[in-house]
C-alpha cells in the first residue's frame, strides 16, 4: 500500500490490518515517529503485533540537519509500555531481530535502522548475533579475567565501541563490549544472565548512542559515563558531525580510560 508521507495513517492502518490476523509493517524516518506516536501507543495498548520500521535513526542523516536528526525519539519509544524497541548493529543482528519479531503474537515492535552503511561484524571473531534474543549480549570480551571497563552500545555505535575496545586492548586495558539492541528483552532476563553480561562489580561503564542519554543511567550507574546527545544535531557531513559530537573511537576510549584511572 502506498501511503505517501502519512506516518499516523500508515501506523493506524497497519494496526487495523493486525486485527485481521495479518502481520503488517509500515516504515518511515525515525524523526517522524512523533507523528505516529498515538497509533504506536495504541498498538501496544491493544497488544497487537504491528511492526513499526524506522530508518535514518541518528545524526547520521548529516546535511538534512537537526530538523531531520532524531535525538529524543528513541527514548520516547522505549518509554512506551509493551513496545519492544530494537536497534540492531549490523545485518546479522537485523536477521536475528526478525526471528524474534516473527514469533510475537501480542506485542508490537519498533525496528530502528541507520541511514548510513554499517560494517557486517566478523562473527568468527565475535559472539554470534543470536544473542539478540536476550536483548543484550557480550560481543567482545577482555583477553583474560574480568574487564576493567564495559562499553555498551546499540546500532551504528556498536562498531564504534569495538574500535575503542581494540584501542584500549592495545594499551593493556581490559574492556568488554556489550551489544544492547533491545533494552526491554534484556530487562526480562533472569538476574543471573544480566549479571553475567553486566557484572555488578564492574562499575566502570560507558554507554555510547547517538541519541538522548535519557535512560542509560540505569545500566551505567553512578560510576559510569554516557557518550550521547545533549543538544539537537547540526547540518554537516557525517564525519564532521561524529567528530563534533564526540562519536569517535578516540573519544570513547578517552572516556573509558578516564574512568579506569579514576580508581
Amino acid at each position: 500500500m502506498h501511503f505517501g508521507v502519512r506516518e499516523h495513517a500508515s501506523a493506524a492502518v497497519a494496526n487495523g490490518m493486525a486485527l485481521t490476523k495479518l502481520r503488517p509493517y509500515w516504515s518511515g524516518f525515525l524523526i517522524f515517529s512523533d507523528y505516529a506516536k498515538a497509533a504506536i501507543r495504541l498498538s501496544a495498548l491493544m497488544e497487537i503485533p504491528t511492526v513499526h520500521i524506522f530508518t535514518h535513526d541518528s545524526i547520521g542523516v548529516g546535511e538534512d540537519g537537526p530538523t531531520h536528526q532524531p535525538v529524543e525519539q528513541l527514548a520516547g519509544l522505549r518509554a512506551t509500555p509493551g513496545l519492544l524497541v530494537f536497534r540492531p548493529a549490523d545485518a546479522n543482528e537485523v536477521v536475528e531481530t526478525w526471528r524474534v519479531v516473527a514469533a510475537l503474537r501480542r506485542e508490537p515492535a519498533a525496528l530502528v535502522l541507520s541511514r548510513q552503511p554499517l560494517p557486517t561484524l566478523d562473527r568468527d571473531r565475535l559472539a554470534a548475533a543470536s544473542g539478540v534474543a536476550w536483548g543484550a549480549y557480550v560481543l567482545a570480551d577482555a583477553d583474560r579475567g574480568e574487564p576493567e571497563v564495559i562499553l555498551l552500545a546499540t546500532g551504528s555505535e556498536v562498531a564504534l565501541a569495538l574500535a575503542a575496545h581494540e584501542e584500549l586492548t592495545a594499551e593493556g586495558i581490559a574492556s568488554r563490549v556489550v551489544s544492547m539492541p533491545c533494552w526491554e528483552l534484556f530487562d526480562r532476563q533472569p538476574r543471573e544472565y544480566r549479571d553475567q553480561v553486566l557484572p555488578p562489580a564492574v562499575t566502570r561503564r560507558v554507554a555510547v548512542e547517538e541519541g538522548s542519554t535519557f535512560g542509560w543511567d540505569r545500566y551505567v550507574g553512578d560510576g559510569g559515563a554516557i557518550v550521547g546527545m545533549h543538544t539537537f544535531g547540526a547540518s554537516a557531513p557525517l564525519k564532521q558531525l561524529l567528530t563534533k559530537f564526540g562519536f569517535t573511537p578516540e573519544r570513547v576510549a578517552h572516556v573509558a580510560r578516564e574512568l579506569v584511572a579514576s580508581g
